[in-house]
């Protein structure tokens, strides 16, 4: 996906106004972030994030541009998109300071009506696999052995696909085949 008209805000109260005036109009907006070394002021992704919460967006893609800088996508939050753990955080304070505006207020108030908010995904930091995944894994031998090998990012995905599901019967087949996959030796993404 390429970039289009990426706009590049040297402070999060820039980033601020953009929304104040585009956010019901535009379906997408792509900042570019300059790099801490990079000698251009620039927000950061947090600015990025925490004003895309404020405003009822949220971040999405993020694409290399040069040594420099990067691209990152921000968009409108989807009716029934699923919530962090850090973002409601995040939320959380946007509210205590007074920054929450009304489209970011409604987001919330509909993830805490529908449980999405009690549902929010811990990060990859905090995220713990479930001890029944571990417990079915120990049944297969290949498939723990491999399971042994994977990084950090392939943890999260396996932990991010079991806590996704909304019934049990679809977190067990999932559970299934994620084990099935390991077993013969692929990464999960």
């Amino acid at each position: 996906m390429i970039p289009t008209d990426p706009v590049a805000f040297p402070t999060r109260q820039e980033l601020r106004s953009w929304f104040t005036a585009h956010h019901e109009t535009h379906q997408q907006l792509w900042v570019r972030i300059f790099k801490k070394g990079s000698g251009t002021q620039s927000v950061t992704w947090d600015d990025c994030v925490i004003e895309s919460i404020a405003w009822g967006w949220i971040d999405g893609i993020k694409q290399r541009c040069d040594e420099a800088s990067y691209f990152q996508r921000l968009t409108p939050r989807r009716p029934r998109s699923n919530w962090s753990q850090r973002n409601c955080t995040h939320a959380d304070q946007l509210i205590r300071d007074g920054l929450m505006m009304p489209p970011g207020l409604a987001q919330v108030e509909a993830a805490k009506v529908d449980g999405r908010w009690d549902a929010a995904y811990a990060g990859s930091r905090d995220m713990e696999i479930p001890t029944d995944f571990l417990a079915k894994l120990d049944e297969n031998p290949e498939a723990r052995a491999f399971y042994a090998t994977l990084n950090r990012a392939n943890l999260f995905a396996i932990y991010h696909r079991l806590h996704s599901a909304k019934k049990p019967e679809t977190r067990a087949r999932r559970m299934e085949q994620i084990i099935a996959q390991l077993g013969q030796q692929k990464k999960f993404y």
